[in-house]
């Protein structure tokens, strides 16, 4: 039975005020997801829900959420911590700053009231704003 078909979700968490407040280019931002994605892939790779969750690769569930700061970011990771969710803070370096947050794939019923308050992360770009205006 494919990871979808179990009701898999992996969450990944992503710092919106790198953009905002501290002018990170957008992909810079989305390499830090990418990079927090790839280590819990490889951390948990003997976990039975990761190996499920990638043994079906077309029906992958990803919810990718934003957070404001670093603080709220590091109290999140401690909270999981404290609820024995695995996941991997993503810690950028040399700035030695938390970026992105991500678990290892989960049933959504196990680990979705840690991501509730959260909203899905958002790119208010302004290469789109200029798109759109000139339509």
């Amino acid at each position: 039975m494919s990871g979808a078909a179990l009701g898999l979700v992996q969450y990944v968490v992503v710092r919106s005020d790198l953009m905002t407040n501290l002018a990170w280019p957008v992909g810079a931002v989305i390499a830090q997801a990418c990079h927090a994605s790839t280590a819990v892939a490889h951390l948990y790779r003997d976990d039975q829900n990761m190996q499920r969750y990638l043994a079906d690769l077309d029906n992958m569930h990803k919810v990718v959420l934003g957070i404001e700061s670093e603080t709220k970011i590091r109290n999140l990771s401690e909270k999981l911590q404290e609820a024995v969710i695995d996941h991997k803070l993503w810690i950028e370096q040399p700035e030695d700053t938390p970026t992105c947050l991500v678990t290892k794939p989960y049933p959504k019923d196990e680990v979705s009231r840690f991501f509730k308050k959260l909203k899905l992360f958002k790119v208010d770009s302004p290469a789109s704003s200029s798109v759109n205006s000139s339509n």
